[in-house]
């Protein structure tokens, strides 16, 4: 019975997101605040500029990935296999969405597995709520989950917004930061905790470090809303007190150039950058701001809808604009664009500097 509410869930999620805007309304990502320097005179070839990198051991032919987003349904599976498949073809990475539901139903399980057939080599993420780990779970089903997709890692993903706004919310996190550390150094495969459109602050990054996790993804506020997208689900089912709280919270947490800033000036792990990154140009301010990777769910849900055509459109023009970003600014490779000159202007330079980062030391970079 829980496993069919589960799949319900799921299938609501994927039905609202491609249906109804739930994309931030007031708040936005702050990358319209970050600003490359413009080299007139990049003295590099493009065509040589190199966009691979290697994070958490594994060779990325670019710095991007695919957010977790789905599975557990008939429709997540196909969805899963489009995007593995064209991970696997641009040598991406990619996560798949929370795990819970074949956890508690076997026959899900197909749903996540496909997309290790489909990318035999790419780097995969599992998926589970911190909430579980209080709630029951503990490392075997943390290691089922990875089993299932023969993952490379696995996140741990963090959505108390989310919990605290929908009907059947978990909302005990009491403890999940003891539990995650107890997973970390139990497990030989690491451990990344992401929020889920929220974003995470200086002192739970650098609390999460402490306790061994191995790399961050802020999932930053200003994309998708999961707020947003329990407000229509309320909304469908006519729950006018969770109606009001997703409106409420439609636009509640941390934008995600400024969470990118907080966390990754407080660890010395690999961050990735996700919450509403829409293009290569968004890619390269995440990674110049301090991440290692970049990674976008919505705009890729939408396409492998569409099929495995539309989706590997839709990510080489991100790659595609990645170089381009990186030749105007004079880099020909990722590690450089942390070096790049960036101006931070408005609200973004305002909530950094109270929160005690130091914004003009991104303008007074030495050059590339």
């Amino acid at each position: 019975m829980l496993a069919e509410k589960t799949k319900k869930r799921k299938a609501d999620h994927i039905r609202i997101a491609t249906t109804y805007n739930v994309q931030a309304r007031k708040i936005t990502t702050g990358f319209g605040d970050v600003h490359f320097v413009h080299k007139a005179l990049p003295e590099i070839d493009k065509e040589k500029i190199d966009p691979s990198t290697t994070v958490f051991n594994h060779k990325f032919s670019a710095p991007i990935m695919v957010s977790a987003i789905t599975g557990g349904t008939s429709e997540a599976r196909k969805i899963n296999a489009t995007i593995a498949t064209v991970v696997e073809e641009l040598g991406l990475g990619m996560g798949v969405g929370s795990q819970r539901a074949a956890l508690e139903d076997r026959r899900l399980e197909k749903t996540f597995a496909v997309v290790r057939k489909k990318a035999p080599t790419a780097f995969l993420v599992a998926n589970i709520g911190g909430v579980q780990l209080v709630r029951g779970y503990g490392i075997k089903e943390v290691r089922k989950a990875i089993e299932m997709i023969d993952a490379d890692a696995i996140a741990i993903h963090l959505n108390p917004l989310q919990e605290a706004v929908q009907p059947e919310g978990e909302t005990s996190f009491k403890g999940v930061l003891e539990r995650i550390g107890e997973i970390a150094k139990e497990l030989d495969k690491p451990v990344i905790v992401k929020e889920t459109g929220a974003g995470i602050a200086s002192e739970e990054a650098r609390k999460l470090e402490a306790v061994g996790v191995k790399g961050i993804d802020v999932s930053g506020a200003g994309g998708t809303s999961f707020a947003a997208v329990e407000f229509f689900r309320a909304k469908g089912g006519r729950n006018f007190h969770r109606r009001r709280l997703g409106d409420t919270f439609w636009d509640w947490g941390i934008p995600t150039a400024i969470s990118i800033v907080e966390v990754a000036q407080t660890v010395n792990i690999p961050v990735i950058a996700s919450g509403g990154i829409r293009s290569g140009l968004d890619a390269a301010k995440a990674l110049a701001l301090g991440a290692s990777l970049a990674s976008l769910a919505q705009p890729v849900l939408q396409a492998a809808l569409e099929g495995v055509k539309k989706t590997r459109k839709v990510l080489r023009l991100l790659i595609e604009e990645l170089r381009n970003t990186m030749f105007l600014v004079g880099v020909e490779n990722p590690q450089r664009l942390h070096k790049a000159p960036l101006v931070i202007t408005g609200k973004t330079a305002e909530w950094l500097k109270l929160r005690g980062f130091d914004v003009e030391a991104y303008a007074r970079r030495g050059g590339v």
